[in-house]
Formats: C-alpha cells, structure tokens, sequence
C-alpha cells in the first residue's frame, strides 16, 4: 500500500533574555548547577511572577516575520504536570489566548520552488529544568528553570523528513536573523517535537499521531521521523497497526537508531489547565510594537536579492541565506569586486568542504573573507590556475599564509610564457608521436590527452587557455 506521511513540528526556542520569564534570574549558560535559581523559580511560597517584558518584544518580531496575527491581549494559563526538572508542579504556558496565531514560512527545494507550510501558533512559556543521570543517581539543575520559550506550533502540512528538516532549517535561519534566539541545538536552545502519522495516499483522514520528543539537530529529526514512518507503515501491512501505533510520546536512540516507547502523549484536558490566578492577562502598550517594528532583512528577501543582483541560482542563493554566519562571510567575500560565480564556488564548495571534513563552522574559519577573496582575484587574473588553487587554499587553511604567499611557497604560479609552453608542447609530441599520427588521422578526442599531458609537463604551472590556443595552433 502506498502511504502519506503527515507530520507537524513543535519547535521549543530559548529567547536569549538576559534573564529568565518571570523573575531577575540570569539564562546565561554553563553556571554551576543551581547557581541560577531563585524563590520564583524555585516556586517558594509566596513569590510571585512577574512577566518579562523583552520576551514579549521578541515574540512580536517572530510574528511580524512569519506573517502571523499578533494579538495585543495574551493569557498565562498553569499546565500542570509532575516531574523532578519543575519545581512548580506546573508550568506557566498560553493555552487558549497565544501572543501568536496563523503564521507561515516558505521552505525551498533544491530545484528553486518553494512550498508554504502553516504555523498554527506560537506562545510564551517557560523552560523546565534538566534532569542529569549519573549511574544509578539522578540530579536536578534548575538553572534553566523558568527561561523563556517561544514554542512554535506548525500545522501538518509536512509530507517527509526531508520536508521536515527544511522547515526547521527555514525556522532556524529566521529565528538567528531576528537575534531573538542564539537557537544553538547543542546547548537546546533550539528544540524539536515532531508529530508523526501515515495514512493511505490520496485519503484525508488524520491518524494516530505518535510524537517523537527532544530533537536537538537536523541528522536526528531526519532519521527519527524516517524510522516511526517505517515504523507505523510496517505495522499497517502486517495488519498491526491497532496494537502497535497508539498515540504516545517516544524517545530516539541515535546509536541504535529507533524510536523507544516513553509514555502515553497526554491530551489537554490531562494536564488540567487553568488560567494562572497570579497574573494578569497581558495587554501590550504602544512601546512594545514600537520596539519590535523594525525587521531585518529577513532569508526569503536576502535570496531573492542575491538572485536578483548577483544572478545566482535559487540553489546558490537558498545555501547561502540558510545560515547566517555564511551570509556575513560571503557579502564580506563580495566586496572584493570578484565574480559573483566564482565566489559562490569558492566558498560553498571548497571552503566548506575543508571545513565540513575538519568539523570547523564557517564562524571559526581560519580563512578570512580578505584571503579567499585574494586567492579567487589571482585565479581570475591567471597567476594560479584553479586546479593548482586548491592546493594553495589548503596550504593557506594549514599555515595561515597569504594566497599569494601560499602560491610562492608552492612554486604554483601560473606559466604564461609562450616559449615555455610551446617547449613544453614540442616535449609531449616528441614523445607521443603515435598518438599525434593518429590525431591527425582523424581521432580528434586525443587533443585532450595532449592538453593534459603539457599541464603534467609544466608541473600544473602552465594557462589552460594558452595552452590550448598554443597546441591548436601547433597541430591543427
């Protein structure tokens, strides 16, 4: 049977406040264990919350940036749940009344076209804390306890993994453009709930969603949601699927890559919410739209400049506003007044292909946007053909010299001297008359091999192009 796959994201995003939701404790990351904590945070009898007002500013710009309504009258309500990482008993979330609602975000395909995935909504909350497991002991660290969460809700609109990661990759990009959020995944201040559900093509009917809790990088969510599709679709054909997909909440194993039974997923009405009674709804004054106004450049306007003044592909384009650390390197690269083309090759293909192997982000490069952009201009004007540039950008990553400095250390500079290339050339025919009696019998092809024999002669060293004009004009 041919099946749909349905999934809808709940992405958790750390605000970066400097302190948390509803009292002066700081969010920094990395304290000592419970070095952060306060009577509200720590729930103690008698504190009471008081609202953070730049979470609010930070909410209203992610709101502004997908589209969204962003309503003036907001509601706290108590979700109540019983974990040791929530020193409440409760957590204060928005249920009925979200700051956020009906929102989108385009995500792009390799191919250029886009597809617009809905937001269902996006609300205010607070982090819990974070269980450490130790052996046969387990520790609390409150320190995250209370920090504000923007969770953004999407509709299932998503038909595949890959779907899924664009989106969360579309999300991410918009969350770091904003500066609301530093959505570092490795920290988990960007975080992911995926819904998954199959159905048979063509049907309209939503089935048992089982949700796959705590994603923190692109790879996992990939792989989780590919192995629950496979998962619930095994079961369908093997008449299973009663007894073996229920809605329920699972947890991915990266090494042994499955998803695990956690608990049953609980609905609404189980976490018996109610608005909470020590606040207020929120009503937001004229300043807080005041402060959230002014939008940057947002991914979706970035590429469609690029591809407007720099004619870039969509692809090209879509790579590069992804994430904005290479954004911020590569207009850096297009001051230098070097071939837009050759840039983007430069930079998405070689430099992140060194730094990729090395597991180096594009924000610790060794390689300034200033060096890349010299060794490009020396390959543009022939001092260094672009086969021997790849060896000068490694000797570059490996010593930290200039290009030009690189290139005089490897001896690659570019031979355009006509004599030297034309002795270079009578050296290969000398030796290959063979196959310089067959090329001119009519076997054309073997230009190339001639071609590629004088480079080997020179070393690498001699220009292509006078290369081939020189050879064509020595045997026709």
């Amino acid at each position: 049977m041919q099946f749909e796959t349905v999934i809808g994201l709940e992405v958790h995003v750390q605000l970066n406040t400097k302190t948390k939701m509803f009292c002066g404790c700081p969010t920094s990351f990395g304290a000592e264990p419970n070095a952060h904590t306060c009577p509200v945070c720590l729930a103690l009898p008698g504190a009471l919350p008081v609202p953070n007002r730049e979470a609010f500013v930070k909410a209203v710009k992610l709101g502004r940036a997908i589209e969204a309504t962003v309503h003036t009258r907001s509601v706290f309500d108590r979700k109540n749940y019983f974990y040791p990482d929530l020193p409440k008993g409760y957590q204060i979330s928005q249920l009925h009344h979200p700051i956020v609602e009906h929102g989108h975000l385009l995500i792009d395909y390799d191919d250029g076209t886009q597809k617009k995935i809905g937001i269902t909504r996006a609300h205010l909350e607070e982090d819990a804390g974070k269980n450490i497991h130790d052996g046969s002991v387990s520790k609390v660290d409150l320190n995250r306890a209370g920090t504000p969460l923007l969770e953004i809700v999407s509709e299932p609109d998503l038909r595949s993994a890959n779907e899924a990661v664009l989106y969360l990759k579309k999300l991410h990009a918009i969350v770091r453009y904003l500066k609301i959020s530093d959505a570092n995944m490795q920290e988990g201040s960007f975080r992911c709930d995926a819904n998954v559900s199959i159905r048979p093509r063509g049907e309209t009917k939503l089935y048992t969603r089982v949700e796959i809790k705590n994603l923190n990088s692109f790879k996992f969510i990939q792989k989780a949601i590919e192995y629950e599709v496979a998962r619930q679709s095994e079961a369908w054909e093997d008449g299973e699927y009663e007894q073996k997909v229920w809605q329920e909440t699972r947890l991915y194993d990266s090494v042994k890559n499955e998803t695990r039974s956690m608990r049953g997923k609980e609905e609404s009405a189980d976490y018996r919410y109610f608005p909470d009674p020590d606040q207020t709804a929120v009503v937001l004054d004229s300043s807080i739209w005041q402060d959230a106004a002014e939008l940057p450049e947002l991914p979706d306007q970035k590429r469609a400049r690029y591809i407007e003044s720099w004619a870039l592909s969509a692809y090209d384009a879509g790579v590069i506003t992804a994430d904005l650390d290479l954004v911020a390197y590569f207009e850096d690269l297009m001051k230098h007044k070097i071939a837009p083309k050759n840039a983007v090759a430069w930079l998405t293909t070689e430099l992140l292909g060194r730094l990729n192997k090395s597991g180096i982000a594009i924000g610790s490069t060794p390689i300034s946007p200033t060096q890349l952009a010299e060794l490009i201009t020396r390959i543009e004007d022939n001092t260094v053909s672009a086969k021997a540039a790849k060896e000068v950008l490694d000797e570059m990553i490996l010593s930290g010299l200039s290009a030009d400095g690189a290139i005089d250390k490897l001896g690659l500079k570019q031979v355009d001297d006509d004599g030297a290339i034309l002795s270079a050339i009578e050296e290969v025919l000398t030796a290959n008359n063979d196959s310089l009696a067959r090329y001119q019998n009519g076997e054309t092809k073997l230009f190339g091999f001639f071609v590629g024999q004088v480079m080997k002669t020179s070393g690498g060293k001699a220009n292509p192009a006078k290369v081939n004009t020189l050879l064509k004009q020595r045997i026709g």
